[in-house]
């Protein structure tokens, strides 16, 4: 009985996971060091930073000077930021990649750095 009650309580616990509302936002990766800043805009933001750690650890990482950064000293020299997350609407026909678009703009107004 215990058992039936804890499997439907982690497919409860599972649905509700995926039928949340995904973390869409702007983030950011700095070298502590140099100031060298690389912004992004995600769908699922904290995937995006995750994925960014797995590739640097691998040594893979597309941006050469924070690659470069990791390999000297490692995850301590770069700071992993969300800057912004997008906010869920009422509105089913809210257009979320409009939005994600126009808040990355406004942060790379913020921080100074081009389109």
């Amino acid at each position: 009985m215990e058992s039936s009650v804890n499997q439907a309580a982690r497919r409860a616990a599972a649905r509700q996971a995926r039928d949340a509302f995904p973390p869409m936002g702007v983030y950011a990766i700095r070298d502590r060091a140099s100031g060298h800043r690389l912004l992004g805009a995600s769908r699922n933001v904290h995937a995006a930073l995750n994925r960014a750690r797995f590739e640097m650890r691998m040594g893979k990482y597309a941006d050469r000077a924070l690659q470069a950064a990791w390999s000297r000293a490692g995850a301590d020299a770069l700071s992993f930021e969300v800057l912004e997350l997008v906010k869920e609407r009422e509105d089913a026909e809210f257009d979320y990649a409009g939005e994600l678009k126009a808040l990355e703009q406004t942060c790379r107004e913020l921080e100074g750095l081009k389109p």
